[in-house]
């Protein structure tokens, strides 16, 4: 369903603090976030060069944070953001207003499919899909692979595990240096973050909606128990066969900092 008015009635200022806020935490968990997406709006760019007016679907939109990049670059292109959560989609919807079609939907649900139009030309999304089983995960790849017009793109930029436990320490030690996270705590925490904007009564109208079931967002590393949490421990390789299965062309990894990847693929 889209999402409702309850957004009009977050003040303007509160909205663009708190998804400060979201950007300023997802950047201790996500080191390389920034590089991240400029690689990604590199790729969706290079991809949907030709097409006058494509439209994208965000997966997992959270807050707004990817699709409001990438709006940037593309300026001719409709976007449609897609998330479960009703706070982080009304802040969304509050901030960054008709930047994009906002669509309250849980993407393990196959009927989300029904708020896409017929046809698609890019699905991107950044830390979204871990928490998706991967029979869930490749019914969500077919679905989008048979809305995407020859030549459109997907992105997906997450964590996914490296070849073992070595490998994977290695990884954490790549990024640990550049979070500007301190012993002592410098940036706020995932849960903290969630505890804070629960209880701002300036977001009262958000909370006024159902949560869902223990699910996640964009950009949430572990998750709270309101929300997607877990991983599906897919390696960068298990989801490029996944999206070539559901159709796709062609798939590869664009781009890797440690275990964050930004895998691909064109219809």
């Amino acid at each position: 369903m889209t999402a409702t008015d309850q957004s009009a009635r977050v003040p303007a200022d509160a909205a663009a603090e708190w998804i400060a806020r979201w950007d300023a935490q997802q950047e201790g968990y996500i080191p390389f976030r920034e590089e991240r997406f400029a690689v990604h709006a590199d790729a969706v760019a290079a991809a949907l060069d030709d097409v006058e007016a494509p439209v994208v679907v965000d997966l997992g939109c959270g807050p707004g944070s990817l699709t409001a990049r990438l709006a940037d670059r593309l300026p001719n292109a409709s976007f449609i953001g897609v998330d479960a959560d009703p706070l982080l989609l009304g802040l969304a919807t509050a901030h960054y207003g008709d930047t994009a079609r906002w669509v309250r939907a849980d993407l393990a649900d196959p009927s989300w499919a029904g708020a896409l139009p017929p046809v698609v030309h890019a699905a991107v999304s950044t830390t979204a899909l871990h928490w998706m089983g991967r029979d869930d995960l490749a019914a969500l790849y077919r679905s989008l692979a048979g809305r995407t017009a020859p030549g459109g793109v997907f992105a997906n930029a997450d964590h996914m595990p490296l070849p073992d436990e070595r490998m994977n320490a290695l990884a954490d030690a790549v990024g640990r240096g550049r979070t500007g996270r301190a012993e002592t705590g410098e940036r706020e925490e995932w849960g903290p973050w969630w505890d804070a904007a629960l209880a701002d009564e300036r977001l009262a109208p958000l909370r006024a909606e159902k949560r869902p079931t223990p699910q996640t967002t964009e950009d949430a590393p572990t998750g709270t128990p309101e929300h997607h949490h877990g991983s599906n421990l897919l390696s960068a390789a298990d989801h490029l066969d996944l999206l070539r299965e559901a159709g796709y062309a062609s798939a590869g990894v664009l781009w890797q900092a440690g275990d964050d990847h930004l895998v691909a693929a064109v219809r």
